[in-house]
């Protein structure tokens, strides 16, 4: 197969998924095979392009010309790449995790929720080999759109009210800011082109370019970048399978994903470090850092204190993207990978809870542990690499941002990443502590009580499994990285 042929399939096998899966609604261990088994050739013909790409053999494919120097367009480079393994595999782990958890659970709907979920994939897809700002513009609202019936799966109106906020909220950044910030960069330079150096420098005086990047970051209101964060936790009305799509395998990566892309190849990293706003912007970071961890101590319920530690996270890699420094950028490309992993084993954790148990408070959970130990021992490892401690994958994104801080002469950014280290400890443990260490009592003794059916134990094993593995293993992450500064 010619590689522009693969490369549009590639992003097209999650749309024809979606209709398949639509066709075999009826029939639910049919459409439910078929989900895993497209979330599996996905995989497979992602990985094909590592090899091409390690040889410079690939080049972009154009798929439609919409008018002169605009174009929707694919392209492979190293961050999208890794992006889209990351999502790719991860759609197969969901996608058996959802199978345990929506039969479970006896959701409804469950047809309408396999489908949205592939398109969901198929817009990451497109987001990650996306060739310039308008096609990446494109697939960005895309997966907006297809997430809202995900959002509201339930009906309910605590549902609804949750999906307004969501359209709301990213819709508004993303044609109020984002779509101004791609609009004035085609004014300033005739092209939206992804180039390597980017194509920002010297187009305009820093103070214009500065209000640029400040649309850009608050524009891709996916990052969740503070105080355009709401939504996040709004949509954890949903159930568990959309809570660690949402946060792990596409909607809230594209945001951090699209930040670092523009910083690398709009505006290029040496004229994003000499921006006057950068610093503030920075310190912008920080404070949701700081903040989402403080609030997650607040939060009893656990998807919600999950849903906070996201916010808190995600601007790890927004603030790597703005230190605009080698290290940075290899930290917050290696953490989409981490957090990924270690996030959606959290809230596979969470989904197993609520099936299991019917439990969805954190002081509900006293001497769960003994009933549940696979569950909570997976929520264990998830946790440690959101800490950023080994034998968890984070230890190593994390050691890459603190190198980029030092490298930027900023100490008191590298103490706030120590602190939200720190808070994310107490916040995170307390839950397996809690469930292994304190005795039950009153509401928690409750007999019958055993662990998650096994698709979901499965999810879990192979998320956890892997979020060690890649403390072990994170020379791939480390390359795909380096590639992105030609070495």
């Amino acid at each position: 197969m010619s590689y522009p042929l693969m490369l549009c399939m590639i992003v097209s096998i999650p749309f024809m998924g979606a209709g398949l899966i639509l066709l075999t609604g009826k029939y639910p261990n049919l459409r439910d095979s078929i989900s895993f088994v497209v979330a599996t050739i996905l995989c497979a013909s992602v990985y094909q392009l590592i090899e091409p790409l390690r040889q410079g053999s690939l080049h972009e494919v154009t798929l439609l010309e919409v008018t002169t120097g605009i174009s929707l367009a694919l392209n492979v480079e190293p961050l999208g790449l890794l992006f889209a393994l990351v999502a790719s595999f991860l759609w197969i782990v969901t996608g058996l995790y959802a199978v345990g958890y929506m039969r479970g659970h006896h959701e409804k709907n469950q047809t309408r929720f396999f489908a949205c979920f592939a398109i969901a994939i198929g817009g990451a897809m497109g987001v990650s080999f996306s060739a310039n700002l308008f096609t990446l513009f494109a697939f960005y609202e895309l997966l907006t759109l297809c997430t809202f019936p995900l959002v509201t799966h339930h009906g309910t109106p605590e549902a609804k009210r949750a999906g307004r906020v969501y359209l709301g909220i990213l819709l508004s950044t993303s044609v109020g800011l984002q779509l101004l910030a791609i609009i004035w960069t085609w004014n300033l330079t005739g092209t939206l082109d992804f180039r390597p150096g980017g194509i920002l420098g010297g187009t305009a005086s820093n103070s214009v370019l500065s209000i640029l990047i400040a649309l850009f970051v608050f524009g891709v209101g996916k990052a969740a970048v503070m105080p355009f964060h709401r939504w996040l936790p709004a949509a954890m009305v949903a159930p568990t399978p959309v809570s660690a799509l949402l946060h792990a395998v596409a909607v809230v990566k594209v945001g951090v994903f699209t930040i670092l892309k523009v910083a690398i190849y709009t505006f290029g990293l040496s004229t994003l470090s000499e921006l006057a706003s950068t610093p503030w912007l920075r310190w912008i970071a920080a404070v949701t850092i700081i903040l989402g961890s403080l609030v997650a101590f607040t939060k009893d319920n656990l998807k919600a204190r999950l849903a906070y530690s996201t916010i808190s996270q995600l601007s790890y890699i927004v603030l790597a993207a703005l230190l605009a420094n080698e290290f940075a950028i290899i930290g917050g490309g290696m953490h989409i990978a981490m957090h990924a992993f270690g996030k959606i084993t959290l809230f596979f954790a969470a989904g197993a809870i609520l099936v299991a148990a019917h439990k969805t408070d954190i002081s509900d959970m006293r001497g769960l542990g003994r009933k549940m130990p696979l569950t909570f021992g997976a929520f264990f490892v998830g946790s440690l690499s959101i800490i950023g401690v080994p034998p968890a994958g984070g230890a190593w994104s994390k050691w890459f941002l603190g190198l980029g801080t030092l490298e930027a002469n900023e100490q008191g950014l590298l103490a706030v990443l120590m602190l939200s280290s720190l808070l994310s400890l107490v916040y995170l443990l307390e839950v397996p502590v809690r469930a292994f260490f304190s005795s039950p009592s009153g509401v928690e003794q409750e007999t019958g009580v055993k662990e998650a059916p096994w698709p979901c134990l499965v999810a879990m094993g192979v998320s956890s499994g892997l979020t060690l593995g890649l403390f072990l293993f994170p020379d791939f992450l480390y390359e795909m990285m380096k590639m992105v500064f030609g070495s």
